[in-house]
Order: C-alpha cells, then sequence, then structure tokens
C-alpha cells in the first residue's frame, strides 16, 4: 500500500498517466536548485526521484520561502499538481523525466543538518572513503545503488522462500544460543547470567540441528539463517553472515545438488540472468590439477598442464633440482598473449611469487620459433616438444604442487583482465565434488576435517578410515560460480558408531565426545534416515547478482575488515557492574567503570 495519511504517491511511482490529477509526497531533498525566483528541487524516495517545480505562478510565497530554505537531505510533505516538463528541461537521467510536480503546498518535517557526506553525487564523482560512509551508514543508505541493492536483496530472500516451499521444505528456526562447535575458538560466546562460568555460543551454523530434525522426521528443512564466526580478518567475509540452509532426507548428493540448482537458477532469474542447469561436476583433484584451485573460474580456458614429462636435459638445474625434489614443472599456454609487454609479465611473476613461487618462467611463441628468458629455464628442446602456435605465451613454475597449484591459479586469473578473455555476463557454474575427508594441520601435522566432522567418508574409501585417512574421500560437494564459492554441503554421517570413529580419528576421547556430541550421537541412535544438506552463501550471491565489489554494499549494516561497526560504535567496553552480574571480570584491557 502506498497511499498514507501523508502520501498518495512515491515520488518515482509518478507516470505521463497522472498529468492533471492533484498528488502528495514525501521525500528527501536531493538536489536544489534556485533560478532567479523559480525553486526546482528533485524529491526522493526509495521509489526514485520526481522533480518539484515552485514557481511564482502556482506556488504562494511563503511555500516557496520555504522551498528556497530546504536544506539537501531534509524530509518534506508537498502537495502539487503531475504536469508535463518541458521538452527542453527534461532530464534523460531520470525515469520520471517527462513530468514533474507543480507545487501547491510545501513543508519540511525533517530538518536535516549539513550531512556528513553527499547523497547526490555528480556524473563521474567518487564516493567518499568506505570508513567515512560506514561511520554514516545511514546517509550511506539513502544512495540509489545501495537502495537498490537492499531491494534486490529483499526479492532474492522471497524468491529463495518461494522455491523451497514449491520443492516442499519447511521453514524452521534454530536456536541462536547454543553450545560450542568443534571449532570452538572461532565461536562468539556469550555468558549465562544465572548459570555462572557457562556459556551459550552464537552459532557458526545450524548443522547440528538441522541433522536432529531430519532424525526427528521432518523431512525436508530450510531456513535463512543468521551465522557467526570470529574468523581472522579477511576482505570477503563478515563476522556475521546470512545462508540459505537446507538439508534434506533420503537423498544421495545428486538430489540435493539438483534442489540447489532449482534456488540457482531462479535466484539468477529474479536478477534478469538466464541460466541452465545441471551443472558440469569436477572431481577435487581434477579441479586442482587443471585449475590450481578448487573454485574455478570456467569462463576461460588457460588450463594448467603438467610440462614435466616434457623435460630434456638442456633444462636449467634450478628446474631439474625440483623435479628431483619431487616437484613438477606445470604451466599455462595462454594463446594470443604473447604480445603481453613488459610491465604485464612483472605483474604476472609479482602474482606467482605471491603464492610463494620462486619466480616465474615466461616464453613467446613466434614463426621462429620460441623465445624469452624460459628458454633457458626450461630448454629449447623442451619447448620443441612442447610445440604451440605463433602468438602463444608459455607460463610455467617449477615446484611442488603446494606452489605451484595457486602460484598458477593467480596467474590464471591476472591473465583474465586481458581484452576479450571473459565474455561480459558469463555465467559458468559447477559442482566440485569428492574432496578430501581429512587434511593436515599445518602446524601440528595432526589430521582435521576437511570440511566438519558430520561428513560422511566416500562409500569406496571407507576401508582406509584406520589404516589411510588421508586417502579418503568425502561425499562432500561445492558450487562454485565465476570463480566463487557459492556454497557447500555434504551427506551425513547417520550411524553413531561411524561418527564416534570420525571424532577419535580427529583426537576426541570417549569423554570429550560424551560432553560435546552426546546429544547429536544419542539423537542418530534413535534412528536416523540417510540425509544431506547445503548452505548457500546469500550475501555473496546477493553481491554478485547486484555486482557489487564488496559483501558491504549488500548488507545493510556491516563490518569492517577489523570486524567493527562503525556506526554504532562496536565492539565496546562494559561496565564493571554488567560484567560483576555475568560474573566475568576483563584482565590485560581496558576497562569502564561508572
Amino acid at each position: 500500500m502506498t497511499a498514507t495519511a501523508f502520501r498518495s504517491h512515491r515520488c518515482g511511482s509518478l507516470d505521463p498517466s497522472l498529468v492533471g490529477q492533484t498528488v502528495r509526497l514525501g521525500g528527501w531533498v536531493h538536489r536544489r536548485r534556485d533560478l532567479g525566483g523559480l525553486v526546482f528541487i528533485d524529491l526522493r524516495d526509495r521509489d526514485g526521484l520526481i522533480q518539484l517545480s515552485c514557481d511564482p505562478r502556482w506556488t504562494p510565497p511563503e511555500v516557496m520561502a520555504r522551498a528556497a530554505d530546504a536544506g539537501a537531505e531534509s524530509v518534506l510533505l508537498v502537495t502539487g499538481t503531475v504536469a508535463l516538463r518541458p521538452e527542453s528541461a527534461r532530464d534523460a537521467t531520470m525515469a520520471t523525466r517527462d513530468i514533474e510536480v507543480q507545487v501547491r503546498d510545501l513543508r519540511v518535517v525533517g530538518p536535516a543538518v549539513t550531512p556528513a557526506i553527499p547523497v547526490a553525487r555528480k556524473e563521474g564523482e567518487e564516493l567518499p572513503a568506505e570508513e567515512l560512509r560506514l561511520k554514516h551508514r545511514v546517509l550511506d543508505l539513502r544512495r540509489p545503488e545501495l537502495q537498490a541493492n537492499m531491494m534486490l536483496r529483499h526479492r532474492l530472500l522471497q524468491c529463495a522462500r518461494r522455491v523451497m516451499s514449491e520443492l516442499g521444505f519447511l521453514e524452521i528456526e534454530t536456536p541462536i544460543l547454543t553450545k560450542p562447535t568443534p571449532e570452538g575458538a572461532r565461536d562468539y560466546l556469550v555468558p549465562s547470567r544465572v548459570h555462572q562460568g557457562e556459556f551459550y555460543a552464537l552459532p557458526q551454523s545450524p548443522q547440528i540441528y538441522k541433522q536432529l530434525l531430519m532424525v526427528a522426521g521432518y523431512d525436508r528443512y530450510f531456513q535463512i539463517a543468521r551465522c557467526f564466526r570470529d574468523e581472522d580478518l579477511r576482505a570477503d567475509r563478515q563476522p556475521e553472515f546470512t545462508q540459505i540452509d537446507l538439508e534434506a532426507s533420503f537423498v544421495a548428493q545428486e538430489d540435493v545438488q539438483a534442489v540447489v540448482e532449482r534456488v540457482l537458477v531462479e535466484l539468477w532469474a529474479e536478477a534478469g540472468e538466464a541460466v541452465t542447469a545441471p551443472f558440469p561436476r569436477l572431481a577435487w583433484r581434477e579441479a586442482m590439477e587443471r585449475f590450481g584451485v578448487d573454485k574455478p573460474d570456467l569462463r576461460f580456458a588457460f588450463e594448467i598442464r603438467d610440462l614435466t614429462p616434457l623435460l630434456q636435459p638442456d633444462a636449467a638445474p634450478f628446474v631439474q633440482q625440483a623435479v628431483e625434489a619431487g616437484g613438477r614443472v606445470r604451466g599455462i599456454v595462454a594463446p594470443g598473449a604473447a604480445g603481453a609487454s613488459r610491465k604485464e609479465l612483472d605483474a604476472l611473476t609479482a602474482a606467482a611469487r605471491e603464492a610463494k613461487a620462486g619466480g616465474l618462467i615466461w616464453a613467446r611463441r613466434s614463426p621462429s620459433g620460441w623465445d624469452g628468458q624460459g628458454v633457458k629455464a626450461i630448454g629449447a628442446a623442451t619447448l620443441e616438444r612442447l610445440g604451440g602456435s605463433d602468438g602463444d605465451l608459455l607460463l610455467a613454475v617449477s615446484g611442488p604442487d603446494a606452489v605451484t597449484s595457486p602460484a598458477l591459479h593467480n596467474v590464471r586469473t591476472l591473465l583474465t583482465r586481458r581484452p576479450g578473455v571473459v565474455a561480459e555476463r558469463a555465467h559458468a557454474f559447477c559442482w566440485i565434488v569428492d574432496f578430501p575427508l581429512f587434511e593436515r594441520d599445518p602446524e601440528s601435522g595432526a589430521y582435521v576435517p576437511a570440511h566438519h566432522p558430520f561428513t560422511a567418508p566416500h562409500p569406496e574409501d571407507a576401508g582406509f578410515l584406520e589404516s589411510d585417512p588421508g586417502r579418503c574421500r568425502a561425499l562432500h560437494y561445492d558450487a562454485v560460480y565465476n570463480g566463487n564459492e557459492l556454497g557447500s554441503g555434504s551427506i551425513r554421517i547417520t550411524d553413531p558408531a561411524l561418527q564416534s570413529l570420525i571424532f577419535r580419528l580427529l583426537g576426541i576421547g570417549a569423554a570429550e565426545q560424551r560432553r560435546r556430541f552426546g546429544f547429536l550421537l544419542d539423537g542418530l541412535a534413535t534412528g536416523a534416515p540417510p540425509h544431506g544438506g547445503f548452505a548457500l552463501g546469500f550475501d555473496r550471491i546477493a553481491m554478485l547478482l547486484a555486482g557489487a565489489t564488496s559483501l558491504r554494499d549488500v548488507i545493510a549494516f556491516p563490518k569492517t575488515t577489523a570486524a567493527r561497526a562503525l556506526f554504532e560504535g562496536a565492539p565496546t567496553t562494559v561496565d564493571a557492574r554488567d560484567l560483576a552480574a555475568l560474573h566475568l571480570e576483563v584482565t590485560g584491557a581496558a576497562r569502564r567503570e561508572d
């Protein structure tokens, strides 16, 4: 409902069919122009802009005076008549460019101080620094670009709810105050006032609860879930985030993937983008081998090749030594990139070094053969065996896969900046499957879950669980879009004995299992159906579909990369009296006492 006691229409909803009608509007002063006895105001609400025309021919003198004094971002109530604008005065940047409202009455009901940051910007004008915009977030949120993002976010959420409901999923809320997770160091803890010395945790995900809902027979669950994770500082993460969370019973991974594909196709359609399913599947090892990363961008080629079998004795000693030490020589042949400038090659080399590579081997293919520093490094005979076409550029790295994969992924990503490499509005989804079940902790060397400890091992690898855990694959699957991970899921462990074994392999003894996961083990023991699920990172999806470059552009009140809320000033110190009521005392940090 648009009409209220204060307005009959929204500003951006007016159109030429209303010419001659009286309308009542409410909005913010976007711009004001005084032209020698005439005052023009662009009035803004969330639907858009309309020009207000204040002219002594139809506007009373006292109203003219109020219009002339109306400051930027002040809130106005306006009554006037819709009229066509003169042809020469139409603003092509406004959706309501053909019309204006000839003001009969105007009142300032929300006077505003001079804005700390501008909401209305001239074409090409840069935004203020992000930290300043976050500090004055209410003003920043008035920008039409951000309001468009928030409205898109709303539509995407409603779309997700509709699709999940159509597929027979029940929306069920799970607790926000819950128990610390296996990754407790990343939990946000909440002290209990009534249970001294005890703590709740804010959920990193609804994982265990949604599994228990399957055990309880609810068959299909979903939730637009708020999650919390005290992560190290990363530009593309927020300490609190939203995910489209789902779980289903009596499913294999292909069933879960089909549901997720349906949701993603519908979300992209809601944003005006047509994509199709099913998405291609890539095994984790294949993705790492061909693209150097488990979230490959498939909009372009530039696949990684193993050059080790091509090596001849004329390869440089450092290359031969890398292979003798168990490494490989791997590279990308980029067609048509032989004309890369020295500056581009330096940037590509820097990208490889960011991933701890010693450098980047490069060579160009011309009608006379290969040339460049790569000829000495890899050897002319090796390059001759490589072959290639005129205009090719070889970019290679030697060393262990742990170095060559990320280095060549960085190189491959940087190559996308070359003109014509990536088609505009290209969409490339894929599934990455068959992840490792475990990985080694780089500090302790102990096995840790590659994702979480509730993921079922691949049936073909179950026999290696105790003898060779590192060999086991997981029934885990990631959805990837244009090089971005959209979400993760897995088929879950339903046998309490197998779940207990996984815990033991992770160094969690029987007593600790009971203390931390007894409620899950007991639930599984009551009869658990085969089940699996998924969680889509909704903030990232909204960012990608809005064409934004930061998660903060699609979240109303985001945190900085330092996990600070600049607008409201959180986190902050707490009164000593309040701490005492929670049986807490702060040591080694600033205390606040009133």
